[in-house]
């Protein structure tokens, strides 16, 4: 059974931080920096509309958790992963800086933490468009508890190893984990 979440991050650089957080000019002002033809930079090629997204997905995430007994402690989630993904690790950006912090999912109750399949952004959408080719009515538009997602891969696995999906290979394949409670992280720091 999966028993941990991971952060990845870039190496030097402070871990658990969020866009979300930031004002609208540093926000701009960091994407631009961020902004490449790899898979992470290409999001940022319109910082203004991805903000605004990624805003959309954040409330729903929230409010879909909430609806289900979570208690957010902050306005906007830090993004984790369950277990790990090889697709983040071979799509870092810069793979000699390329960061993990790993804790256990004991450190968490239901109400601190929330899942999507896959990423809570393309969830949203697929939820919404309902792609013929690659929509999954059971995982994709719905925000899952932490008793939830453990039942869910202790009967099928993680998705990039056991769930026979057909993303395509632009699109992360991972369960993602919204952290609610900020707190639970610091001791992590490194």
């Amino acid at each position: 059974m999966i028993d941990y979440l991971i952060y990845y991050y870039k190496q030097g650089t402070e871990p658990f931080r969020s866009l979300s957080v930031l004002p609208d000019e540093e926000v701009i002002k960091i994407m631009e920096e961020l902004c490449d033809d790899t898979l992470f930079g290409a999001r940022f090629k319109d910082p203004i509309q991805y903000m605004r997204n990624r805003r959309q997905t954040e409330q729903w995430v929230r409010e879909e958790f909430m609806a289900k007994g979570g208690q957010p402690q902050e306005a906007y989630p830090i993004p984790m992963v369950l277990g790990a993904s090889k697709w983040m690790v071979k799509q870092a950006p810069d793979p000699d800086a390329h960061g993990e912090i790993r804790i256990p999912l004991s450190v968490f109750t239901e109400y601190d933490v929330s899942f999507t399949y896959p990423d809570s952004m393309i969830s949203l959408w697929f939820g919404r468009e309902k792609p013929k080719e690659y929509y999954l009515p059971d995982y994709h538009g719905k925000v899952f508890t932490l008793s939830e997602i453990l039942s869910i891969v202790g009967e099928k696995g993680l998705p990039e190893e056991d769930w026979e999906t057909n993303l395509p290979s632009d699109l992360a394949p991972y369960i993602e984990a919204q952290v609610w409670n900020h707190k639970l992280l610091e001791r992590y720091k490194q």
